[in-house]
């Protein structure tokens, strides 16, 4: 098993934030993690120090050797594939040839000023884009419309190191997502957040048969799963330092954990009910879907995603806990990822 670090941005003290990003990933060039992941997020304070992730995979790749430097995801149907394949060039050339990129369609409409006419059909959008960025990163030239109406056919500079590039489909709990993705020949970036272990079972088996009737060999297969993530030497420490940070998100985007409000009365939600519901949920989250704890508490989550065909783990680190504790903590799961290096 392959452990990464997965960035999220949880905060609005942007210094801060690309302090914890350039020394983690320092940490995890030299630990012997695989890949470190950096967002695309706009217009909001959460996620706010993340609006462009060849920016930040730049950065990235300037402070490092070895790791690879991925988006995690950039949200194609909000841009023109030219520039897309101009930026991650980019990074390509500026890691010696470690760039890696996970798409995704897109869903908050206010990030679509960026491209309004893609919001109705933004998977369309999404899938055509593929289309094009792969084939500006081998060299090929796309038809695009000049200022006087003429058509124009656009190649793409600098040129990459890598002849390929290496694609993820970021996929939420859609087995169409999944298997479209296993079409192509790309990998899939999930998480456990609001999709069950039984449904990312099913999602993985339509994956992975959709790989082999494409005809793509058995190392195109690539599975990541995000998961919220803090280790420690002792469970409960980590449990107790992810409470507030992890409690405070789930009560902001209840939605993306599947959890209701409890009503009391109409228009109306007590908070001793609504705290209830969220430490019962956090203690549920962080013992199932999460490395929230020791080497020896997280080890069995990660033997059974291994078991289900799941290569790599993308440890979201950044949810809210301070940043000297979560480089502390890298420590600690450096050591589960070498006790899991055979899995």
């Amino acid at each position: 098993m392959k452990f990464s670090l997965f960035f999220f941005a949880n905060g609005d003290d942007a210094a801060e934030q690309y302090r914890l990003l350039l020394e983690a990933a320092g940490f995890a060039d030299a630990e012997g993690f695989s890949a470190v992941w950096t967002p695309e997020r706009h217009f909001h304070d959460f996620g706010a120090p993340f609006p462009n992730p060849a920016v930040t995979g730049a950065a990235v790749a300037a402070v490092t050797s070895r790791v690879d430097v991925r988006a995690g995801s950039v949200v194609l149907p909000l841009h023109d594939p030219l520039r897309v394949a101009e930026e991650w060039a980019v990074v390509d050339q500026i890691s010696g040839g470690r760039a890696g990129v996970a798409i995704a369609s897109g869903w908050n409409p206010q990030d679509f000023v960026l491209a309004p006419g893609n919001y109705a059909d933004n998977k369309r959008a999404m899938r055509e884009g593929v289309a094009e960025l792969r084939a500006l990163w081998a060299g090929e030239a796309v038809e695009r419309q000049g200022p006087r109406g003429e058509a124009r056919r656009i190649r793409t500079h600098p040129r990459p190191r890598q002849e390929h590039i290496p694609l993820w489909i970021t996929a939420a709990g859609s087995e169409e997502t999944f298997t479209w993705a296993g079409r192509e020949g790309c990998g899939v970036l999930t998480h456990l957040l609001g999709q069950s272990w039984e449904r990312l079972e099913d999602n993985l088996v339509a994956y992975g048969e959709a790989l082999e009737a494409a005809g793509h060999g058995v190392e195109q297969e690539r599975v990541s799963v995000m998961l919220h993530t803090l280790l420690a030497a002792d469970q409960a420490e980590a449990v107790a330092i992810a409470r507030g940070p992890l409690t405070e998100y789930m009560r902001s985007s209840m939605s993306l954990f599947g959890l209701k409000s409890p009503e009391s009365a109409p228009g109306q939600v007590a908070p001793e009910a609504l705290a209830e519901l969220l430490d019962h949920a956090y203690e549920e989250y962080a013992r199932t879907r999460c490395l929230i704890g020791s080497v020896d508490s997280c080890l069995p989550l990660v033997e059974s995603l291994a078991e289900l065909g799941v290569d790599e783990i993308a440890c979201l680190v950044d949810f809210g806990v301070g940043t000297d504790q979560v480089l502390d903590g890298l420590k600690t799961l450096s050591r589960l990822r070498e006790r899991c290096a055979d899995l």
